[in-house]
């Protein structure tokens, strides 16, 4: 295979509130206003990738005790504002590639 079809998801084992741990892939982080944002999905853990859940997950960096966690957006009106950005973001980049063709995908 070669190095360019070759892909090392980033991955983060986020802890929820009861104590589960769960891996997450990074798809997408932007800044905004200073504050820092993650994109994820849940990270593919077998081979039934097409039945696996990919709600998008989004969390902010922030700050406890001088350690950096990801934590969920509390404020409806943020989230909302930083769902649409990383939602923009998406739309961007599936224009760059061509959908005609049913056989194969080309990158415009």
């Amino acid at each position: 295979m070669s190095e360019m079809n070759e892909y090392t998801p980033e991955l983060f084992e986020l802890i929820d509130s009861d104590g589960n741990k769960k891996n997450f892939e990074l798809i997408d982080a932007v800044e905004v206003d200073g504050e820092q944002y993650y994109a994820m999905i849940p990270a593919i853990e077998d081979d039934d990738y097409l039945n696996a859940d990919c709600e998008l997950v989004i969390l902010k960096v922030v700050y406890e005790d001088g350690e950096e966690i990801l934590a969920s957006i509390e404020d409806d009106v943020e989230y909302e504002e930083i769902a649409g950005i990383f939602s923009h973001r998406m739309e961007e980049a599936m224009d760059m590639y061509d959908y005609d063709d049913d056989e194969e995908y080309e990158m415009k």
